[in-house]
């Protein structure tokens, strides 16, 4: 397992440095001129060559790239060039709402998809199988935000049962500072609940789109890899020798989860950066919405934190994915791959 895990951990380094430097480099290949949208239009020359110089873009790219990169492993990311903030400390307040929304989405569509479709798969109809195929289209037909839109003004405007997608806080409420920037652990490690609760609240309708369209996959694939198992050769002798309910339902379970984590790690990565949509109807400043401001104001250092960063997560996600896959197929921690 250990030489697995090194094996994995050579494969992402390498990809990670080539994301920093590819970014830096397109960023800088691209027809902007970062320079004009700080000093303005009608700025002098001077006035150019000073906001160009205190920006460092007066230095050849090698250079520029080279003291990036020195900052970058003291875990400097650079300060934003629209509000003169350490990118690091900004990205500390966004990310862990972004890490909340996507992680509640994705447990409670995995605690829901995963029983379904194994239940499904045991006792398959083709009315059980016409529902799961339709709801899963049905939830995947229309953009994320759309439902979104749809979920807001049913629980919001018309029913009155949510808050207002307004952030993860009442208006003029602010949430206590640290320790982890997580709002609902900070909440209760500060004793207050009242807090969390209005933070839980805030977080149901965003949850929701989330979790809505993200069970659909999740409930189809498991629902055919558990139809796979059931059909097995093992399975059927399982059966046949007499073992208990019990465990055949853990054996289906364990071998037709691979192909499901599988999925679960690409949709993973996917929502991390399409997590902006749902972060934009529901006003939450997550990484997403942060990474779209930067790039409307042409913010490289912003960008750029924004991208190593949720690279660095989504290779994480897909590493320990991985592992969870071999400890389910030992034969996966030996192959060459």
């Amino acid at each position: 397992m250990t030489l697995f895990l090194l094996r994995r951990l050579a494969f992402i380094l390498p990809q990670l440095f080539v994301v920093i430097v590819g970014t830096f480099v397109l960023l800088r290949a691209l027809d902007v001129d970062p320079v004009s949208k700080i000093a303005g239009s009608f700025a002098t020359p001077e006035t150019t060559a000073q906001v160009e110089a205190s920006l460092g873009l007066d230095r050849s790219l090698g250079a520029q790239l080279q003291s990036y990169l020195g900052g970058l492993v003291q875990g400097d990311l650079g300060e934003s060039w629209t509000t003169n903030e350490p990118v690091t400390s900004e990205i500390a307040k966004r990310f862990p709402v972004t890490i909340q929304l996507i992680g509640l989405g994705f447990g409670i569509a995995v605690l829901l998809a995963i029983p379904l479709g194994r239940s499904s798969a045991a006792n398959p109809t083709r009315r059980r199988e016409k529902i799961t195929t339709v709801y899963a289209l049905f939830a995947g037909a229309q953009p994320d935000f759309w439902w979104g839109l749809i979920f807001a003004f049913v629980f919001f405007f018309k029913l009155g049962w949510l808050p207002a997608p307004l952030g993860i806080l009442n208006t003029g409420v602010s949430g206590p500072s640290g320790p982890t920037n997580f709002i609902l652990i900070d909440t209760l490690v500060h004793g207050e609940f009242d807090l969390f609760l209005s933070a839980l609240k805030h977080f149901v309708l965003p949850v929701m789109t989330m979790t809505f369209v993200l069970t659909g996959p999740i409930l189809k694939i498991m629902r055919q890899a558990a139809l796979d198992v059931h059909e097995s050769e093992y399975v059927l002798y399982a059966n046949a020798a007499g073992f208990s309910g019990k465990v055949t339902k853990k054996m289906i379970t364990r071998n037709s989860f691979a192909p499901v984590l599988t999925v679960i790690g690409i949709l993973f990565g996917f929502s991390l950066g399409g997590a902006v949509l749902i972060e934009t109807v529901f006003s939450l400043n997550g990484i997403g919405r942060y990474a779209l401001q930067s790039t409307l104001n042409v913010d490289f250092p912003a960008i750029q934190g924004a991208v190593i960063v949720m690279t660095a997560f989504s290779l994480l996600i897909y590493l320990t994915m991985d592992t969870a896959y071999a400890l389910l197929d030992p034969r996966v921690r030996y192959s060459r791959v």
